[in-house]
């Protein structure tokens, strides 16, 4: 009796489908628990919400718009969408750090699927619900004012590039966040600097506008070129060295954080 030729499926196409399979499961997870996602997205909603209707006309005022909120809802919307992108990925580092404490991902390790599926499924789950989150809060600036009619199509598409690319980014580093941490409680605590960052960035005003101590911290750090990025994409002014800046803080961390996420999952599989 002649044994069975050998598979000749590539193992990209096998890594590509448990990917899908394991995405699929954290879609199913996250619909039966959205009481996670639904708490993450209230914050940038409620703080647009909080920052245009309470402190709109003051704030206008203070960026140069003078006393109309109108105003203050087109600069600060593209803030707040990557701030929730920041919020969104919190849950991804949750998801992971469940799994793991949980024990489903030592059992994913004893079944014949490819290993790097396990992350990828999270990490494309993770930039899903950054996108649809970013949908739901743009739906919400525009009910409420914001206004996009000097951006092209060309800077529209660029705008959703960089969207996708910030939340790759930062979804990588959640995943490393959850892998590190003991339980959900500790991920979400690790992971809030996520959270914190937009808030000391150009967000809500401009960096001229801070004081001296703080300046450098929002200057020097990820989320601020990616906002004045968004922003001129949006609005159809220029991004200057932003772009670059928003692009190579993109690459570095989606780089630093997929290192980081497969050494340590590989090694706690040893």
């Amino acid at each position: 009796m002649t044994s069975p030729a050998p598979s000749t499926t590539p193992t990209s196409a096998f890594a590509l489908r448990d990917s899908l399979t394991m995405l699929r499961r954290n879609l199913l997870h996250a619909r039966r628990y959205p009481s996670l996602t639904l708490n993450l997205l209230l914050t940038p909603i409620m703080l647009l919400l909080l920052f245009v209707y309470v402190f709109g006309d003051t704030m206008s005022a203070g960026i140069g718009g003078g006393a109309d909120r109108s105003a203050y809802v087109t600069y600060l919307t593209p803030g707040l969408l990557l701030m929730t992108i920041g919020a969104t990925v919190v849950g991804t580092a949750v998801s992971v750090a469940m799994d793991m404490s949980e024990g489903i991902i030592a059992r994913f390790r004893t079944m014949p699927i490819h290993r790097g599926s396990v992350i990828v499924g999270h990490v494309i789950n993770g930039v899903l619900q950054s996108v649809a989150s970013v949908v739901l809060v743009a739906l919400v600036a525009l009910a409420i004012g914001f206004r996009s009619t000097d951006a092209s199509a060309l800077e529209w598409l660029a705008a959703l590039g960089l969207l996708v690319l910030f939340a790759t980014a930062l979804t990588w580093i959640a995943v490393g966040m959850g892998l590190i941490s003991p339980n959900a409680e500790a991920a979400s605590n690790t992971a809030t600097p996520l959270i914190l960052l937009p808030l000391l960035s150009s967000a809500f005003v401009p960096l001229n506008g801070m004081p001296g101590w703080i300046r450098p911290v929002a200057e020097y750090q990820p989320f601020t070129p990616a906002i004045e990025t968004l922003r001129g994409l949006l609005l159809g002014t220029g991004i200057g060295h932003n772009g670059w800046l928003a692009v190579a803080w993109c690459v570095g961390l989606t780089v630093l954080g997929y290192f980081w996420a497969t050494a340590k999952f590989h090694q706690d599989a040893k």
